[in-house]
This record gives C-alpha cells, sequence and structure tokens, in this order.
C-alpha cells in the first residue's frame, strides 16, 4: 500500500463525489466541472509557452556556442598550419 495521499482508492473517490454532490448541489456540479476544466487547460498553456520560452533561449545559447566553437576550431587549424609552415622552413 502506498504512502502517498496521491493514491485514491474507489470507495474513497465515490465518497468524495458523493460529499460533493451534497455540498454543492447537482446543478453546479456541471459548472464546477467547466471551471476545472477550463483552469486545466489555462495551466497546461501557460506550462506549454514556458516551455516554448526556455527551448527559445537554450536554443540561442546553443547557437552562440557553436558559432565560438567553430571560431575557435578554425583559429586552432590556423595556427596548427603557420607552425607546420615554419617548421617547415
Amino acid at each position: 500500500m502506498p504512502n502517498s495521499i496521491l493514491f485514491v482508492s474507489g470507495g474513497e473517490l465515490v465518497l468524495v463525489m458523493l460529499l460533493a454532490l451534497l455540498f454543492f448541489g447537482s446543478k453546479a456540479i456541471p459548472d464546477i466541472a467547466k471551471t476545472l476544466g477550463k483552469g486545466l487547460r489555462e495551466f497546461k498553456k501557460a506550462t506549454n509557452e514556458i516551455q516554448r520560452e526556455i527551448n527559445e533561449s537554450t536554443s540561442d545559447v546553443r547557437k552562440d556556442l557553436s558559432e565560438i566553437s567553430s571560431n575557435i576550431n578554425k583559429e586552432t587549424t590556423d595556427i596548427n598550419k603557420q607552425i607546420e609552415k615554419d617548421l617547415n622552413n
């Protein structure tokens, strides 16, 4: 048996649903479910937006690092060629 309150058995779920029905009434439950659905949709939308912004930021950093690496490789190659040229003369 898990030691977490996130796991709810079927009986507990039915009890919660009955309590919600008694507390809010049968007419309010669809509105509550609709509101919860909208809230979850907005939360997912915000989460996706944050993830997209993070990906864009890391993409820019990767691009910059790639350019720096390319420049270093070019400079290293040029230095090696110059050293070989100096040694052959």
